[in-house]
Order: structure tokens, then sequence, then C-alpha cells
């Protein structure tokens, strides 16, 4: 580690002494919280804390507020990073919190990465949209990983996913769906419910005949059959997204 300029320390209080900026990359909300309480004693006075670890929203903003009235500043930077982009410099890290702080750290933190992003004054916000952000990326997984399996069920090689990627354009659909949520114009259907739900039921039913299964589909369908036994078989089947019991 010592040829990357790096050292390990034995006691992590040791490890931030004469440093008046520390960065964190952990696991949890828990691990920060022990990990800066036995740090703490080795603190230079109004040294600045740069936590890039994963974490709830309202701890960022607990942290944030506790750190300051210590006399010492917590600043989140979540990333979507991951060791090949800490290498490079390349990917993206979220920032938010007070402005002064982080007119200082700009600097160094772009350096770190391919795009900075400062959400703005409000302490937890990165950590919001770090986790908004990940519920992506562990959705769009599920989603792919039952399209794969249909395929398989299917007999269509998954070499081919690629072009049908390329003719749907994910990142337009994405809008137009979030577009189309947040109108609350489910009266005004361009792929009806029941329709949509004849759909899912033939990709249950196909990946049955291979004896596989579904991973994202039949928590759909579930959803969907929530929102027909209400009466809704005419409407768009993006009302789905709301809650049937409101």
């Amino acid at each position: 580690m010592e040829i990357y300029g790096a050292i390990a320390f034995e006691n992590v209080n040791e490890a931030v002494k004469g440093a008046n900026r520390i960065h964190l990359t952990l696991s949890d909300d828990q691990v920060v919280d022990e990990v800066l309480g036995k740090a703490s004693s080795g603190f230079e006075s109004g040294a600045i804390i740069i936590d890039h670890t994963t974490t709830s929203s309202p701890g960022a903003g607990m942290r944030s507020a506790y750190w300051k009235a210590k006399g010492f500043s917590y600043v989140h930077a979540p990333v979507f990073m991951g060791p090949p982009n800490a290498l490079d410099g390349t990917g993206v890290m979220l920032v938010s919190g007070d402005q002064q702080i982080i007119n200082l750290l700009e600097p160094e933190l772009s350096k770190m990465t391919g795009k900075l992003l400062n959400l703005g004054e409000k302490p937890e916000k990165a950590a919001s949209v770090k986790l908004l952000g990940n519920l992506f990326h562990i959705s769009l997984t599920g989603g792919i990983a039952d399209l794969i399996t249909l395929a398989g069920s299917l007999k269509v090689p998954v070499s081919e996913l690629g072009q049908l990627l390329d003719l749907l354009n994910p990142s337009v659909v994405a809008q137009g769906r979030l577009r189309k949520i947040t109108s609350n114009t489910f009266d005004q259907p361009s792929w009806e419910l029941n329709m949509a739900r004849k759909d899912a039921r033939l990709m249950i039913e196909q990946a049955d005949t291979t004896h596989t299964s579904l991973m994202v589909i039949p928590a759909v369908a579930k959803k969907m059959d929530a929102w027909l036994a209400k009466g809704h078989a005419k409407d768009d089947w993006t009302i789905i997204s709301k809650d049937p019991e409101e």
C-alpha cells in the first residue's frame, strides 16, 4: 500500500492525526458512526470529514448536525463509482451540505471523479439521491434478469438482446414513464392495464414451460391484479405505480 502513498494504522485515531480533511468509504451508518467515534480523539481542530459511504438520508443529516456542534464539518459525498472508476477518476460523485465548505472542497473532489454534482444546502440530499440511483440500478438488474430468463425460455439468444435494448431506448422510455406517472393521466391509456396484465401472464406461463421463474414480473402482476379488482382494466397500466388502497 505504501507505494501508492497509503499507510495502514492499528488505531484509527492515529490515522487522522495531522489531517485537516478526512475521507471515509465504509459500509453503513453504524460503521461510520463507530469509526468516527473512535477517530474523534485524533481530529485536528476544524477538520472536515468527507463521507463517501452510501448511508441513510436521516443518518447523513444527523451526522452533519452532530459534528458541527463539536466544531467539525461533515459533508456527505456518496458516489456512483466502482473500483475501476476510483482508479481512473471517472464516474459520478454527489455532494450536499454547507456550500461554503463544499466550495472549498470542489477542486479536490472534482479530481477524484468524472462528474461532481452539487445538490445544494440540505446535508441529507446527496444520500437521498444516491439511494434513488441505487434503487434504479437494482430494479433495472431485476428486469434484465427476467429478460434473460424469458429469452432463454423462448430460445432467443442473449446476444440479440442488446439490439432489442437499442431499439427500445430505455433512457427515453424511462423518462416517458416518469412523465406519464406524474401527470396522473391514467384515464388516457396508451397501453390498457388489462392488456398489460395479459402480456405479464404470457411471460409467466412461458417461463413455466421451461421450469424457470421470473423475479420481477410476478410481483408486478400482483399489483396489476389489485388494480383490476378495483375496476381499472381500461386505464393506463402505469396506474400500478400508485397504491390501490389509497
